[in-house]
């Protein structure tokens, strides 16, 4: 195991590691993630699985699933509440502009649409709520987070089997600096969000 000093991110890994409820956590802070987290839960995965190679396709799962159950609560609330607080939760996750973007790409382009927002880093909640609020397929639109998150998270797993050495002496350079922007990131986002 690697000593506490080596990563600036190790005590909270650490802590995250020997916690009863580990992946109740993993799996608790997906959910976060997918509905309203500004920071990708791979700045998590990443270093997790790179201190726990071996547990890397059960850390894939618990946030793969974590991430479909948060989709399928946003999908509802755009179906059941877009005509109640629709303006309020645009706004909060990207603006009328977006919103109306991708509802456009959306019947353009249905399934294939929502599988490219959720390989990319771009946040899925406008997705959620466009494919709840538009009535596209609850059924295509939980098969595309499915492939979609799947690639990112169990290409994590595959990253570390393969670029695992490689990748954790990147991790021990970089970490302190990663966690700096991300936690700018955040900052920004919050203001953007809430301030502005």
């Amino acid at each position: 195991m690697l000593n506490s000093k080596t990563l600036s991110a190790d005590t909270w890994l650490e802590r995250l590691e020997s916690s009863n409820y580990t992946y109740l956590l993993l799996f608790a802070l997906s959910m976060g993630e997918t509905l309203i987290l500004p920071i990708p839960i791979e700045a998590i995965l990443i270093p997790w699985m790179l201190r726990k190679p071996e547990k890397r396709w059960v850390i894939a799962a618990v946030a793969l699933a974590g991430n479909i159950t948060a989709a399928s609560l946003g999908y509802w609330l755009g179906a059941l509440a877009m005509d109640q607080w629709g303006d309020s939760l645009i706004q909060l996750f990207g603006g009328a502009e977006v919103y109306d973007s991708f509802a456009t790409e959306l019947k353009e382009n249905g399934f294939m649409s929502v599988l490219a927002v959720g390989i990319t880093p771009t946040p899925l909640q406008i997705a959620m709520l466009a494919a709840g609020a538009t009535g596209f397929s609850f059924v295509l639109f939980l098969l595309a987070v499915a492939l979609s998150r799947s690639v990112r998270y169990f290409g994590l797993a595959l990253l570390v089997q393969f670029a695992g050495d490689a990748a954790m002496k990147l991790w021990r350079r970089y970490s302190r600096q990663l966690g700096a922007v991300l936690l700018v990131l955040a900052g920004v986002w919050v203001w953007f969000t809430f301030f502005r």
